[in-house]
């Protein structure tokens, strides 16, 4: 959906579309989040919108949608791998190597998620199938939503007339201390791996 058709239709809908189409987005479909969440912003900031409704909206919409990704590897994603996962050559082993890093470090990525594009679905699914417990995923997954809703808000709010610079600029941000991080932790294991090898 491109931002040509979001703003008419947020215009027309208001609250309950920014609801909406926030909760889609999270699960899955191809809404454009942060542009809309930052539109939201510049909406309030022409009057066209109140922002405690708007922010309360955004904020519940994103919080059921990741809510919703969580609940499918919840009670999807375990019964997936049962079946399929050998098949896959996801061996049980690894699907617990996954469990123990969500307990220790991996909830931060439900907070952190919200802002590289793609993961935040992904990662809620990946809580749900590893076990995580609902208060432990709420806390993180919630205080995400509420930080990325308003930043963006915020953003568009201040930003007025050039509110659609931001999205794309915190897109670009975000990819790429992503593939920063991804590449120290293949770093990280390839040493580890080689450190293994040679004591061995």
């Amino acid at each position: 959906m491109s931002l040509e058709q979001l703003q008419p239709l947020i215009a027309h809908y208001g609250y309950v579309g920014i609801f909406l189409f926030l909760m889609l987005g999270i699960i899955g479909l191809p809404i454009p989040d942060e542009t809309l969440l930052t539109l939201v912003g510049y909406l309030v900031f022409k009057g066209t919108l109140e922002p405690i409704p708007s922010f309360s909206s955004a904020f519940v919409g994103t919080a059921c949608g990741i809510t919703t990704s969580y609940a499918i590897g919840r009670f999807g994603g375990r019964r997936f791998l049962r079946r399929f996962g050998r098949r896959l050559h996801i061996a049980p082993d690894r699907v617990s190597r996954v469990r123990t890093w969500f307990q220790r470090r991996g909830r931060w990525s439900l907070t952190l998620g919200y802002f590289i594009p793609g993961v935040r679905h992904l990662i809620a699914i990946i809580a749900g199938s590893s076990g995580l417990e609902i208060p432990a995923f709420a806390l993180f997954a919630y205080a995400g939503a509420l930080i990325w809703s308003g930043v963006f808000i915020t953003a568009g709010y201040y930003l007025g007339e050039e509110w659609a610079i931001f999205p794309e600029m915190i897109r670009r941000i975000a990819i790429g201390l992503f593939i920063f991080a991804l590449l120290g932790l293949v770093m990280y294991l390839a040493l580890r791996r080689r450190r293994v090898a040679d004591k061995s």
